[in-house]
């Protein structure tokens, strides 16, 4: 094997398969350091997507990443999130076949003609003095690129608890990284310490289904592709919940706990909670949702979504059984919790490249965030920016404005993370312009830019678009009852189907083409107004705080009143930068300048 590659990446979970992805649709040569056979990996619950997270796999696919493919693909439920809510905030979550996604990424990337496998642990990283690194692997090693991609996921001086007793492992059963943190300390970077868990998995031949609420997979079935998987309305999931009992039994054990027993120190997802902080945070509560979900149609385990725990497994046993349906219940492999290294993310560039060590990019959880999907989009960027610095092409960037990652890269860039981060709908000031289903319309030309969308799919995007277009000079054409009817379609209670219906006559439409128009007529006035405000605080950068009462200012965030308070920034653009302060907030006190502005006015 050569031992010289334009971009190395090191790791093979979700973020490490979309850099090697994008590098090698360069049409240079790139290596993925790793586990070949732990490749695709989902460690936590089997699924992809969900609120804030399937807005992240839209873009994907618009960006050529590969993800959206795997999870259609191995996908054996599906089904829209907020389906009664509006477009801005729908999402799609496909469960997926655990060990057949696993496969289905390694199947992927064995057949790229340009990447490079090869099993092995990094452990340094060395300059070449000529702008680009060595890559050396524990046994001595040594690997030349242009550029780096760390994607080591939970594994960098990684830790497990099962209770008190804890195990050096990145996770169950896989030893860490044990260098990796070293080598990035000796560049100059700072590291941190963060912890996540995951949930039990239960046989499922111990679960009485029939006494659990059951939820049905959409049908037709819905993807992120356009193409659902052959098996995608195969299984539905359950629902259950905790109990008095249960809680009683986690605030006797609470001692058990290494969060609670100071052992860890490390900072836990405040979004994602165990099941000891939900009881003891939120003792108000009696009861708390959990989903019972199937590892895959093949396997004998249901993953119990919502009861992550670092508990010992003797209390897991005793806690478990305490849930509705679960009275029986075996458990076949024990939650735990992991702790693990993460770099300062305010110490990366925009591309994610270190900016202490040029030409060394890193993505995923390594930067602090949390979720498969926030990884995947992450390995995308570092993956598509490494392999153009190895090319020696411009560096292309993302804004706020161009969707979920601009947002995601954004706050973690500008802002940092003090805990670990998940993508949410709540993050994004903007989302009504940047939904799941534009994702293609928006960001599909940008990819084709960056090299990572052929031609032909690009064209395909605009041809549907054009069809789209099409619709909706239509419904301008034509006429129900003497009035227009996209007049008709923008009253809340009509819909495009019931048009149709009473004689409205369209071009040929598939239904995501059929919903895409149906969504840019009815909310036309609410995307006009969107884009003036986008517009409008873009300028809005120098605008005085001077006065500004931020306890008075309605509908910011708890969060960013306590910051702003606090900071006192005297201008919105040094608003923007305190850390907490979301994008959300911004609108909020655009609005107040406004009205404070207009009071201020004479009659």
């Amino acid at each position: 094997m050569k031992n010289r590659w334009n971009v190395i990446v090191i790791g093979g979970g979700h973020a490490g398969i979309e850099a090697a992805w994008a590098a090698a649709k360069f049409g240079r040569a790139a290596l993925l350091i790793g586990n070949p056979a732990t490749i695709g990996r989902m460690p936590c619950n089997p699924s992809v997507g969900g609120p804030g997270k399937s807005q992240l796999v839209f873009e994907l696919q618009a960006l050529g990443g590969l993800m959206p493919t795997l999870a259609d693909q191995t996908a054996i439920h599906t089904r829209v999130l907020n389906a009664s809510k509006g477009p801005a905030v729908q999402s799609l979550r496909v469960q997926n076949e655990r060990d057949q996604y696993a496969t289905a990424a390694q199947d992927a990337l064995l057949n790229v003609t340009d990447l490079d496998i090869l099993r092995g642990e990094a452990a340094d990283l060395e300059s070449d003095g000529q702008g680009g690194w060595w890559v050396i692997t524990t046994d001595g090693r040594r690997f030349r690129a242009r550029s780096v991609v760390i994607a080591a996921g939970t594994f960098m001086r990684g830790v497990t608890w099962y209770g008190r007793q804890s195990r050096h492992e990145g996770r169950q059963g896989e030893p860490p990284s044990r260098f990796l943190s070293g080598a990035l300390e000796r560049g100059g970077h700072s590291l941190k310490r963060f912890k996540t868990g995951t949930p039990p998995r239960v046989r499922a031949d111990s679960v009485r289904f029939e006494d659990l609420t059951v939820i049905p997979a959409d049908r037709p079935a819905r993807s992120f592709t356009g193409t659902p998987g052959p098996l995608a309305e195969a299984s539905p999931t359950w629902q259950t919940h905790t109990t008095p009992h249960t809680h009683e039994l986690v605030r006797a054990n609470i001692g058990y706990s290494p969060m609670y027993a100071g052992d860890i120190d490390a900072t836990g997802a405040r979004y994602c909670p165990s099941i000891e902080d939900k009881i003891m945070r939120f003792a108000h509560h009696d009861r708390h949702l959990l989903f019972v979900e199937p590892e895959g149609l093949q396997t004998s385990e249901v993953y119990l979504q919502g009861f992550s725990s670092s508990l010992p497994p003797e209390v897991q046993d005793i806690l478990v059984r305490t849930l509705p349906g679960f009275e029986q219940a075996v458990i076949q492999r024990y939650a735990y919790a992991v702790e693990y290294d993460v770099v300062d993310s305010t110490e990366l560039t925009m591309n994610l490249e270190s900016r202490r060590l040029p030409g060394v990019y890193t993505a995923g959880q390594i930067n602090g965030t949390s979720g498969y999907e926030e990884a995947a989009m992450q390995g995308l960027v570092a993956g598509t920016a490494a392999a153009r610095r190895a090319a020696d092409l411009p560096e292309m960037t993302f804004s706020r404005a161009d969707g979920y990652l601009g947002v995601l890269l954004d706050d973690l860039i500008l802002k940092g993370c003090d805990e670990p981060f998940r993508m949410m709908t709540s993050r994004v000031e903007h989302r009504l312009l940047v939904r799941q289903d534009n994702a293609d319309e928006r960001l599909t030309l940008l990819g084709h830019q960056l090299g990572l969308v052929p031609a032909e799919r690009l064209a395909a995007v605009q041809e549907k678009y054009a069809r789209v277009e099409a619709g909706r000079q239509a419904l301008t054409r034509e006429k129900l009852e003497g009035k227009p009817a996209d007049s008709w379609l923008r009253r809340p209670e009509i819909t495009l189907a019931e048009l149709e219906e009473r004689g409205i006559t369209l071009p040929p439409l598939d239904r995501e083409e059929k919903e895409s128009l149906e969504i840019q007529v009815k909310y036309a006035g609410y995307l006009e107004r969107a884009r003036r405000q986008l517009n409008a605080e873009a300028k809005a950068g120098r605008l005085s705080l001077s006065g500004v009462d931020f306890g008075a200012v309605p509908a910011l965030s708890l969060e960013g009143r306590e910051k702003l308070l606090k900071h006192a920034p005297a201008t919105v653009e040094q608003a923007s930068r305190i850390q907490g302060v979301r994008h959300t907030d911004i609108s909020a006190l655009l609005v107040h300048l406004k009205q404070r502005q207009a009071a201020a006015e004479p009659a």
